[in-house]
């Protein structure tokens, strides 16, 4: 008679190889990257290995939805906030929070050149969706109730948001010089000065909830 299945230690075992996985993409990208390989970096025998993961590929898949399940779970944890403009700073310094993993750019750029594998892609599109739609629900909240600029739509804010994370995680694959945790700063701040009220609107502008100080 098979033994019962302990879901703790099967979900730890899995998350332990997708941990490996994450680190041999990164160092060696993932056209070169094995399953002998990230086996050796998991101290697993293959058989271990292809009964989690029938595929390299099924992998990479898992790794990108546990991302996009911390993504989500993120924001259903700020459900019942008042600070909407706080929770728009918090999503920022968790997007920064992932970018300050060392295998952050090495598994983005790996990734990258994945256009063309469909599940990889509808994973990276969902996870988009999520982070846009909640993004644009919270920014909503947040000029309703006067704590963000209001002279430019919610989805123009929303899309700015976007690029502002984007161009950094861009920034942090494209250049080993580029540092998330002296940038950090600046970028918070740069956030900061785009959603108050432009000064027209405004004598004198604070800094926003999500100012950090080198």
């Amino acid at each position: 008679m098979a033994r019962p299945i302990d879901p703790q230690r099967h979900r730890a075992r899995r998350l332990h190889i997708i941990d490996a996985g994450l680190t041999v993409f990164a160092r060696l990208g993932y056209h070169r990257a094995t399953t002998a390989a990230i086996c050796g970096e998991a101290g697993i025998g293959s058989g271990t290995f292809f009964h989690y993961f029938p595929t390299k590929d099924s992998l990479a898949v898992a790794i990108l939805r546990e991302g996009a399940a911390e993504t989500t779970a993120f924001f259903a944890e700020q459900e019942g906030r008042s600070d909407a403009a706080g929770v728009l700073f918090d999503y920022v310094r968790h997007a920064l929070d992932d970018l300050s993993d060392p295998r952050a750019a090495g598994f983005i750029t790996a990734i990258s050149g994945l256009g063309a594998h469909e599940e990889i892609t509808t994973v990276l599109q969902d996870e988009e969706s999520v982070v846009r739609e909640n993004l644009t629900s919270w920014v909503e909240r947040a000029q309703r109730d006067g704590q963000i600029r209001d002279d430019l739509s919610v989805e123009r804010i929303t899309e700015w948001i976007l690029l502002l994370c984007e161009g950094f995680a861009s920034r942090v694959t494209a250049s080993a010089r580029f540092d998330v945790a002296s940038e950090r700063p600046l970028l918070l701040q740069l956030l900061s000065r785009f959603l108050a009220q432009p000064p027209e609107r405004c004598e004198c502008p604070q800094p926003g909830p999500g100012t950090e100080r080198t």
